[in-house]
């Protein structure tokens, strides 16, 4: 990690979500280029917007307001499993002194069928901070992270499609 630093970070935007959202998907801490843009997946090499666009079958939201309607017309509810927490740059495996997202607004909001991690970092911390407060089990699923390299655009499309279509029509 090239002599890096701790940081404390907190999450500094808020979720996506409204009423209608049926999934709610988990990422674990946004990555430094997603707190540059304040909002969700903002690498540009992150696959999570071409995996969730190809999964339901539409095109790919190219910009924030795209991002914000694709997700709620879709009835996608997106946040993070930690609120604030101590970390490397984006480096999701050095997180310590993990504080839980309060997730009780969505929950009480929407009628949320399942939740889906993104990535095994983000169900771990879910399942630890979370999952005794909700008693919603999450689906684990592979990271659309650049940093996950074993598996391909294909491979990730057909995981996500299959565990997404479990609890919702596609």
């Amino acid at each position: 990690m090239k002599n890096e630093k701790y940081t404390h970070l907190s999450h500094t935007f808020g979720p996506l979500y409204d009423k209608s959202s049926e999934i709610l998907i988990l990422g674990s801490f946004p990555s430094v280029k997603s707190r540059e843009a304040e909002f969700y997946y903002g690498h540009p090499q992150n696959r999570f917007w071409k995996v969730i666009s190809a999964v339901y079958g539409c095109q790919q939201p190219q910009n924030i307001p795209e991002k914000k309607e694709f997700a709620l017309k879709n009835h996608i509810a997106l946040w993070d499993t930690i609120d604030s927490c101590d970390i490397i740059g984006s480096d999701d495996s050095s997180i310590k002194n993990a504080v839980a997202t309060d997730l009780s607004p969505i929950l009480s909001a929407a009628d949320i069928k399942a939740i889906f991690c993104n990535g095994a970092v983000s169900h771990k911390l879910y399942m630890k901070h979370s999952y005794p407060l909700t008693g919603i089990a999450a689906v684990k699923l592979p990271s659309t992270s650049p940093a996950n390299a074993a598996y391909s655009l294909e491979r990730l499309i057909s995981i996500w499609s299959e565990e997404i279509s479990k609890y919702i029509s596609l």
